[in-house]
């Protein structure tokens, strides 16, 4: 599958690159891309809730009233979960969310993202941005300048570049990652995909092997 590549103006570049149909243009499975998504959110909890039972109230314990004779409920000690500042039935506690999930699997749900972006055409490849320094409006120019200033994109790039990065980071709807390190939640949660044409490569081989 051939793509056209654009540079930082929006304007085509008279290159195409040739993106591998193995990744990028597979039978999307989204049983995999669910299972894939919800494992990185699971780990990103902290699972550091805690509310405290009723032997760990700093209360009396002694009994509110007597059994019978009141004419009033049943009452055991103010630590009980039916008063106010008693304790919580059944409350959480500290627990791990995360959960284990193949190597091939995960590798299967990338493809399938991307195969799902450039089946919707919201693939974009885009020649390698270079900014002289770290200035927000230059990124905004490039988004502008794609048409894509109002959508939740994500840039993979294929080096690290300390400018684009720091020029992104402060547009609540850009995200920049490279492409070894770019992670499920970040394609799915994309309107819009912007690949640089140097981490096209580098996609290839990390989803190849």
């Amino acid at each position: 599958m051939k793509i056209k590549v654009l540079n930082i103006e929006g304007k085509e570049t008279g290159r195409e690159v040739n993106l591998s149909d193995d990744i990028f243009a597979i039978d999307p499975n989204n049983h995999s891309v669910y299972l894939s998504v919800k494992q990185f959110l699971a780990n990103q909890r902290q699972g550091t809730h805690k509310s405290k039972e009723r032997s760990e109230i700093s209360g009396s314990t002694r009994k509110l009233h007597k059994q019978k004779g009141t004419g009033g409920s049943r009452k055991g000690d103010i630590n009980s979960p039916l008063f106010r500042g008693g304790a919580r039935v059944f409350g959480p506690k500290p627990r791990d969310y995360s959960f284990k999930l193949n190597k091939k699997e995960k590798n299967l749900a990338k493809k399938s993202a991307f195969s799902i972006k450039v089946k919707e055409n919201n693939l974009i490849v885009l020649e390698d941005p270079n900014f002289d320094a770290p200035k927000t409006k230059n990124f905004v120019a490039v988004l502008n300048n794609l048409g894509i200033k109002k959508d939740k994109a994500t840039l993979i790039l294929g080096e690290n570049n300390y400018n684009v990065y720091l020029a992104s980071r402060n547009i609540p709807n850009a995200n920049v990652s490279l492409a070894d390190k770019v992670n499920i939640y970040d394609i799915m949660n994309a309107n819009k995909i912007i690949v640089a044409e140097s981490a096209i490569k580098a996609l290839e081989a990390n989803m190849s092997n």
